[in-house]
């Protein structure tokens, strides 16, 4: 997709802006007449060396924790060693042989120390089984927990 500097522009204020790329993507539509599908824009903004923003987290509503149903076979294959807590920080470790049906898995302790089992399925869908039946860690812990798991699937 080639673009002229001053639409190169245009697409880098609306990322400034907070814009989302499907939103980027009706705008490339309204204003330039250009109809890209949605890999488009993003191969578009990767071509430009852009990073679109990360949403601002709302302040005071608590998103709901992705909780989901026991994974099959939730007995401990080996992990790697555990990752070193934070004070009243939250801690992830990665299965060394992920669990049957996930395609990764391991184990989370949140900074109330109540521990879950985590594990990613071949969708991508994040699900936790927590080891005390009902427990719905904090938004707080949650969000901490993503950037957590993320850094930790990075070395991988």
């Amino acid at each position: 997709m080639n673009l002229d500097d001053t639409q190169k522009k245009k697409v880098a204020a609306w990322l400034d802006e907070g814009l989302k790329l499907a939103e980027i993507q009706e705008r490339l539509m309204a204003e330039f007449g250009l109809q890209l599908t949605y890999m488009d824009v993003r191969l578009l903004v990767d071509d430009l060396k852009l990073i679109p923003k990360d949403p601002e987290p709302p302040k005071s509503a608590a998103p709901a924790s992705p909780l989901a149903a026991p994974a099959p076979g939730t007995s401990g294959p080996a992990k790697t060693p555990e990752a070193e807590p934070k004070a009243g920080g939250v801690s992830v470790t990665v299965d060394q042989i992920a669990k049957p049906g996930a395609v990764v898995s391991g184990q989370v302790t949140f900074s109330d120390g109540n521990t879950a089992a985590w594990y990613l399925d071949e969708t991508n869908r994040l699900g936790l089984v927590p080891k005390q039946q009902g427990y719905r860690p904090s938004a707080a812990d949650v969000q901490e927990f993503q950037m957590a798991l993320q850094e930790e699937l990075s070395k991988y």
